[in-house]
């Protein structure tokens, strides 16, 4: 492990809600690196390039996990929206981002599942969304987005005899570009969007990175298998984001 304890993969880390928990974490004193196709700008965090929609790409960079032998976190954070319409949904968008949201996190997993096991400890977390419960325009990414909980208690179930927890992360609406991406910056939407939530603002990344850090800590393995939605209000109520 590394000096500050421990060693943690983040996939996506180099952007959003993924540069702030491993930017938290490497706050600690942990090694972080992030699997990404782009490099991040901190140069606390490693980089190991991965395009994860592509099977081929996960697989090289399971192998490097596997060779590493020190990961105790795996953060499975990359995400993908392709928004539409149900008339305008394809196929295709289900099947690229259950190989994002689903399979990538199921062979990296893999990859880190002995070290962790022969140590007896170990953290996985996911990042999901409370599109996970529905959301206009979501089809492919809340079905795939709902299925990272039901995978996450499965595994729960199966690796809490090893001292490995798993759980998830829903966030709600939170200022980044992929927000942005969807509802323009400082615009009367998002304007409207803040007014409408029970707390009355947007999140933010440091809201998620917070509970990201109350599970990974070692002081958390009695909570195993749980979605945890930080989502200002948004998962309780009608809000349509």
């Amino acid at each position: 492990m590394s000096a500050g304890g421990f060693t943690a993969i983040i996939t996506g880390g180099n952007k959003g809600i993924g540069a702030g928990i491993a930017a938290a974490m490497a706050d600690q004193g942990w090694q972080v690196v992030s699997i990404a196709r782009r490099a991040p700008e901190d140069a606390r965090i490693g980089h190991l390039e991965a395009d994860l929609t592509d099977p081929a790409a996960v697989a090289e960079a399971a192998a490097a996990l596997t060779a590493r032998g020190d990961v105790t976190h795996i953060v499975h954070n990359a995400g993908m929206i392709l928004p539409n319409l149900i008339e305008d949904a394809r196929p295709e968008d289900l099947a690229t981002l259950t190989q994002l949201h689903l399979a990538a996190p199921l062979v990296l997993t893999q990859a880190v599942l002995p070290a962790m096991k022969a140590r007896g400890f170990g953290r996985v977390l996911f990042n999901s969304s409370r599109a996970a419960l529905g959301a206009k325009t979501r089809t492919a990414y809340s079905a795939t987005k709902a299925g990272i909980a039901g995978m996450a208690r499965t595994w729960a179930l199966e690796l809490a005899p090893h001292g490995i927890t798993v759980n998830v992360i829903a966030p709600g609406p939170v200022l980044t570009d992929n927000f942005w991406g969807i509802v323009p910056k400082d615009s009367p939407q998002q304007e409207d969007l803040a007014s409408r939530l029970p707390v009355g603002r947007l999140g933010t990344v440091e809201d998620i990175t917070r509970a990201f850090m109350f599970f990974a800590d070692p002081g958390a393995g009695f909570v195993t298998g749980q979605t945890l939605y930080i989502c200002g209000g948004a998962s309780i109520g009608a809000v349509p984001i």
